[in-house]
């Protein structure tokens, strides 16, 4: 199977719907830039070494695309087959984990900077992608009707990204970088 099938090549491509729409579209923007999101991720785990944090970030890495599929295909009209999508578990898999590595740190008590680890500042990058994600999925929202824990999720996520950049320069045995006030 070749890799390009040069039906995009007017502008558009097709949800797993069927349906065909322009590339510049929201809800294309949206799981594109999960993408991106997951992008980052995966560069952040190239650079680390073994731990549980990343077998956890190669988890997210496939809930990731679990998202893309949710966002990539529309709840209306109803899909004509089963889709996989974020759901309620996934949400408390993430609040656990951030859970399990706030409890392994020490309190943090000032606001950080992006930084420390080069995992540590690639996580930091991912929060920020993941709330772009995030905002931009509240204004497809307000289009269309979305699943019932995807918003939830995103927000979830960029709060798990924060602390897994922490627990990344936990784990390299490097402090987070303090705020100057």
């Amino acid at each position: 199977m070749k890799i390009y099938t040069k039906t995009g090549d007017d502008g558009t491509t097709g949800l797993f719907s069927g349906l065909r729409v322009g590339k510049d579209s929201l809800r294309v923007e949206t799981y594109g830039t999960t993408d991106e999101l997951n992008t980052i991720i995966g560069i952040a785990v190239s650079n680390m070494a073994e731990s549980e944090l990343k077998d956890d970030l190669i988890i997210l890495n496939n809930l990731l695309f679990v998202v893309g599929s949710d966002l990539a295909t529309p709840i209306l009209p109803k899909p004509k087959f089963e889709i996989n999508r974020i759901n309620s578990d996934n949400i408390k898999w993430l609040e656990a984990k951030i859970d399990q590595y706030t409890s392994a740190m020490p309190v943090l008590k000032n606001f950080i900077l992006p930084g420390g680890s080069i995992s540590a500042a690639h996580l930091h990058h991912a929060r920020t992608v993941c709330r772009r994600a995030e905002r931009l999925c509240v204004g497809l929202s307000r289009e269309e009707v979305l699943g019932d824990y995807i918003l939830k999720f995103l927000n979830r996520l960029s709060d798990y990204l924060f602390t897994a950049a922490r627990m990344a320069n936990h784990n390299e045995g490097k402090p987070d970088v303090m705020w100057q006030k």
